[in-house]
């Protein structure tokens, strides 16, 4: 399976992104990372098939929402109230379990990347 992210771009703080990934096939786990420079990858949100479990690291909830097109096989991340330290590559990774999981490991397929970059 593959995955092509795109969506992301320049923004000021407060403002609004939405990144879509879009997979070669069926993927049950979907879920975005981000790595900003000099930093580890993070866990940002997962969603599960159905759509009916999602998961948040702690600094996007409220403000960032996972949500998937299974006829289109694409999942999206809106980013509203977006802040600088915001500002990372994100990653879509998909996989084939069915429980939301944070681990990277947990996640078979890795899209690209694409830059998100929030000024002050």
């Amino acid at each position: 399976v593959q995955l092509q992210a795109s969506g992301g771009g320049v923004v000021q703080a407060g403002g609004s992104l939405r990144l879509s990934c879009a997979a070669s096939g069926r993927t049950t786990l979907m879920g975005w990372f981000r790595q900003a420079p000099g930093k580890e990858r993070e866990f940002v949100a997962g969603i599960n098939w159905t759509g009916s479990t999602t998961y948040y690291v702690d600094s996007v909830k409220g403000r960032f929402t996972i949500s998937r097109d299974n006829a289109k096989n694409t999942v999206y991340l809106q980013m509203n109230n977006l802040q600088p330290e915001d500002t990372a590559v994100y990653y879509c990774a998909g996989g084939r379990g069915a429980i939301v999981s944070y681990t990277d490991r947990s996640y078979d397929y890795w899209g690209q990347g694409t830059q998100v970059t929030v000024s002050s």
